[in-house]
């Protein structure tokens, strides 16, 4: 490695750790690394037998994969920021808060029959205990692993249950509960910390998190790297384009926005900034792309697997819904990079610098056969759980074709205690998201919120999507895209199913975007300011531009509402394709909108007309097709005739010169 690369490689992760909690743990435990080790890889062998061999009743199942994962983030994460790089062991408080919340957490399988019972006849004494220190640890298990703000959020949702009784608005206000109530209630219930998120995650989540560790110790990103470059390189802004391509080839296997940004944007967005991009916009576009990997098939975020179970529905059926949106999307950031780099003069790289599709997919098309493999395995009915196994192993084998990928035993428990860790902050949050669920469950919040919004729209579906959108942005402004989307589809999604009818599964898919776009949304916009700090770029204006790229993000939500026909909802043929040409073209008006260049620079009236006539195109209906493909045509015309002339010419070369 050389001088360059190290630096690259060291600034990469001072960002890192910067923007993404996940990655402020510490370095230097001493002897303790053994006990770490012992319980990341148990955690991960206990998963891959019980995934094989069956699963455990839910609750043990869920038990022993929180209390592990407890126990490894009290001895991996410190209590304050930056005490990471300075403490060079476990501190003794830390220790007795991991055994601590093993035990408590370990409690729920060694007394199952007896908290059975208690259901029945009332908990003891020292169940309501457990229960209380049990839930503390979590919170504060999560506030390390995850930050504070979810940690503000699902405390105020136990103090309203508490305390429900002092809410003055009479909408939302209830007898409340005593804290002896309460904690058992969230701890050693079905609808608490033990609820769908936690067993979603500890049946389908670890597995196909542990698949994408596998995958990427078999250098699968640097084959999507190079496979982006050598199918998009040489065109008008190849470099942007390449990155727009590589971010979407890796979001299959991965599903964090700010570690997405950091990976290839430490090595897309200086080919950016060398190529001709401004550095907010080389930023803006690895960050919007990035972002988008929670919502490409086949893996997506951690919260489509909680979505299956919540609308009861194969995960094929989530992964084929999710396609042509995520298709639009991505096609959105890639047009936006291309009429950008028509704006500014920026052209693609030489073929000599380009790896050659041919040879790439010749030496290394083998590792694309994991991915085929989870694809085939869903498509054809199996579960979630088999299909990650399947994944798993046929990743394990492809990393045995080539020395340089092949995993030695060492390497093997090292990746087997990688899986765990990147688990940890997954899990700490899904199981305070089902702290919040839990108390919106008892206390009836979900309909009282439902009420809220239709008292606030008036009935009107419109006012009551923008409503729920707002919400999310705001919630997911702190919380990770799985807990916001386990609290808006708990609260929000039903007001929009029962009163006006909605698909359901576009109701889901809504509240599931814009949980994770609130990861560019001004003024708390992470993958952005992660973006920001590689490519030394404004942060606000970084995601402002992100937005402007990821415009598709906050339009086609409205549009499969609408007519789910995008969802592949009651689709033919012959509609899907005509939806999917049209909106394809509707986005090249948006994003062209966006950027403010078409087939010249646009005036503002333009902008507008291109804006509404893309808007018209993505909406599935024939009246608003014509409409707006008149609209773009008119405008293209007129560009036309305008770019050959001496005003076109002056404004290019001063755009140029700017850049």
């Amino acid at each position: 490695m050389s001088k360059t690369q190290h630096e690259q490689q060291i600034d990469a992760q001072t960002i890192l750790e910067k923007y993404d909690r996940e990655s402020q743990f510490r370095t230097k435990i001493g002897q303790w690394k053994w006990v770490v080790s012992f319980l990341g890889i148990s955690l991960t062998v206990f998963h891959l037998y019980t995934a094989y061999f069956g699963t455990l009743p839910s609750q043990k199942q869920g038990a022993i994969h929180l209390g592990t994962a407890l126990g490894i983030i009290f001895l991996l994460f410190p209590a304050k920021k930056g005490l990471h790089r300075i403490q060079k062991s476990v501190p003794w408080y830390d220790v007795i808060l991991a055994f601590t919340a093993m035990y408590v957490t370990y409690h729920k399988v060694i007394f199952f029959d007896e908290l059975l019972r208690g259901r029945v006849v009332g908990y003891e004494t020292i169940d309501i205990g457990i229960s209380i220190i049990g839930i503390l640890l979590v919170l504060e298990a999560t506030r390390r692993t995850v930050g504070v703000p979810i940690i503000v959020v699902a405390s105020v949702a136990i103090l309203y249950a508490i305390f429900g009784d002092h809410v003055p608005t009479k909408i939302l206000s209830h007898p409340g509960f005593s804290i002896d109530r309460l904690a058992p209630n969230l701890w050693f219930q079905e609808s608490g910390v033990f609820g769908t998120p936690i067993q979603i995650s500890s049946k389908f989540i670890f597995l196909f998190l542990f698949f994408g560790v596998i995958l990427v110790h078999t250098n699968i990103g640097k084959f999507f790297n190079d496979l982006a470059f050598a199918l998009t390189g040489r065109f008008t802004g190849g470099t942007a384009k390449a990155a727009v391509a590589a971010s979407a080839l890796q979001g299959m296997v991965s599903g964090s926005s700010v570690g997405n940004t950091v990976a290839s944007g430490s090595f897309t967005i200086p080919m950016m900034k060398k190529s001709g991009f401004k550095p907010e916009f080389a930023a803006a576009t690895e960050a919007s792309a990035s972002t988008g990997g929670q919502i490409m098939p086949p893996l997506m975020g951690a919260a489509a697997f909680i979505m299956m179970e919540y609308l009861n529905v194969p995960f094929s059926t989530i992964m084929l819904a999710a396609a042509i949106p995520a298709v639009l999307y991505f096609t959105g950031i890639f047009i936006g990079t291309h009429f950008e780099a028509k704006k500014l003069g920026i052209v693609g790289l030489p073929k000599a610098e380009l790896p050659r599709l041919k040879d790439l997919m010749m030496k290394y098309g083998y590792m694309l056969l994991p991915l085929v493999v989870i694809i085939g395995t869903i498509m054809s009915g199996f579960t979630p759980q088999r299909a990650a196994l399947m994944g798993i192993v046929s990743a394990y084998l492809v990393s045995l074709v080539r020395k340089e990928t092949r995993l030695s035993f060492k390497k093997t428990l090292y990746v087997l205690e990688e899986g765990a860790r990147v688990a940890l902050p997954v899990i700490a949050a899904v199981a305070t998201a089902g702290i919040i669920a839990g108390v919106v469950s008892i206390t009836g919040l979900g309909s009282k919120f439902a009420a809220g919004i239709i008292a606030l729209s008036g009935g009107i579906l419109p006012l009551a999507l923008v409503l729920t959108m707002i919400a999310c942005l705001i919630l997911g402004m702190g919380l990770p895209t799985t807990a916001n989307y386990v609290v808006t589809a708990t609260i929000a999604a039903p007001a929009l199913i029962n009163t006006f009818a909605v698909e359901p599964i576009a109701v889901h898919m809504f509240v599931f975007y814009f949980g994770i776009v609130a990861d560019i949304t001004p003024p708390v916009c992470l993958a952005a300011y992660a973006g920001a700090g590689i490519a030394r770029a404004n942060p606000f204006k970084t995601g402002v531009l992100a937005v402007k790229l990821a415009i598709a993000a906050f339009v086609i939500p409205y549009i499969f509402i609408a007519d789910p026909i995008l969802l592949l909802v009651d689709v033919t043929p012959v509609a899907l394709i005509v939806s999917v040409g049209t909106a394809l073209l509707g986005m090249t008006g948006v994003s062209s909108a966006m950027i403010g260049y078409f087939t010249t620079n646009s005036y503002m009236w333009e902008r507008m007309a291109l804006f509404i006539g893309g808007l018209l195109m993505i909406d599935p209906g024939m009246i608003t097709n014509i409409v707006g493909l008149a609209i773009m045509a008119v405008i293209w015309f007129i560009q036309r005739q305008r770019k050959g002339g001496e005003g076109d010419k002056t404004g290019r070369t001063e755009v140029v010169a700017g850049a």
